[in-house]
């Protein structure tokens, strides 16, 4: 069984941009603190791409640029920096002092940069840069938090409501069950069964579960495994309309839009919903090839009383 490549920067680059205050509530609480938050925060990763290019280049690392305001009413510049590469990288201190530079250039103010780091060794702590001769020197210096650090913080994790606890629990898991998709298999089921007990209300938990979904990649037969049992747990619960899982199925089918990608999300709800006897019904389903309807038919799919219900809206067998 093939085990796909785990995916860190998608996910964290969008967390970012979902959960900004949370992120620098959970890591950083003074910078937090100090922030009005009435005011909002503005994003300038159109800035940071134009002073440093290179940050788009697949390295491992996110960079997020946003534009928020002090209590004190002045504006303040955040520069965040989250390394999730597994392995370490000299440059990194280097890197941070040169944007954190280009940036204080461009505006006339510092910003503040700030570091995640979410490789798996305990000793790579990079904080700051150095360099000069001659009694002509620089001395750079940002905070830094390390993921590692969390490992032995599993319960405490899991009962945080900050979105960022369970990313960071995921990050985790993860990185330890890397080869195992059964392990990963396991600790998906429990960490999004453990996102409806944080009190969460639907669309951020709707959000923490793709992001999950999507880090803790897994090949088809345990991710289909996976899907079925959160469905058959979400029953349990008796989630209204749709769920959150069903909310994820029905945005992948819309994404891909290709015929083929639909096809596949039909395919997987049939397969959670209703097993063998669901996907008797794709041929049928493959009879479809206008998009439209087979969006209308996954949307249906989601909220269909029973099979037969289904079976009224397919083309007939042959």
């Amino acid at each position: 069984m093939s085990d796909p490549a785990a995916e860190f920067d998608g996910p964290w680059k969008e967390a970012l941009g979902w959960y900004f205050g949370p992120f620098l509530e959970f890591f950083f609480p003074a910078a937090h603190a100090d922030i009005d938050w009435s005011r909002g925060e503005v994003p300038l990763d159109a800035e940071l791409q134009q002073i440093a290019p290179e940050a788009e280049v697949g390295r491992g690392t996110v960079d997020k640029l946003m534009k928020v305001w002090t209590h004190g009413g002045q504006e303040a510049w955040v520069l965040v920096h989250v390394e999730v590469q597994s392995q370490r990288d000299a440059d990194f201190a280097r890197r941070m002092y040169v944007y954190n530079h280009r940036l204080e250039d461009k505006h006339g103010r510092m910003p503040v940069s700030l570091a995640v780091l979410g490789d798996e060794t305990r000793s790579w702590r990079p904080a700051a840069h150095q360099a000069g001769r001659w009694g002509c020197e620089v001395r750079f210096t940002f905070p830094a938090v390390k993921l590692v650090d969390y490992k032995d913080r599993e319960a405490v994790l899991a009962a945080d409501p900050n979105p960022f606890a369970a990313i960071v629990l995921a990050h985790l898991k993860t990185q330890e069950t890397r080869g195992d998709p059964a392990a990963r298999q396991g600790w998906k089921v429990r960490l999004v069964k453990g996102l409806y007990d944080r009190g969460l209300d639907r669309e951020r938990a709707r959000r923490l579960l793709r992001l999950i979904d999507w880090m803790m990649a897994l090949p088809p037969v345990p991710q289909n495994l996976f899907r079925r049992e959160i469905a058959e747990f979400e029953k349990e619960r008796a989630m209204p309309f749709i769920s959150p899982l069903e909310q994820t199925w029905l945005e992948e089918g819309m994404e891909k839009g290709r015929l083929e990608g639909r096809y596949d999300g039909i395919e997987t709800a049939l397969d959670i919903r209703y097993g063998a006897d669901g996907l008797a019904l794709m041929p049928r389903v493959r009879k479809l090839t206008d998009p439209d309807a087979l969006a209308d038919l996954l949307r249906f799919l989601l909220t269909a009383p029973d099979l037969d219900a289904v079976r009224g809206r397919l083309p007939a067998a042959d």
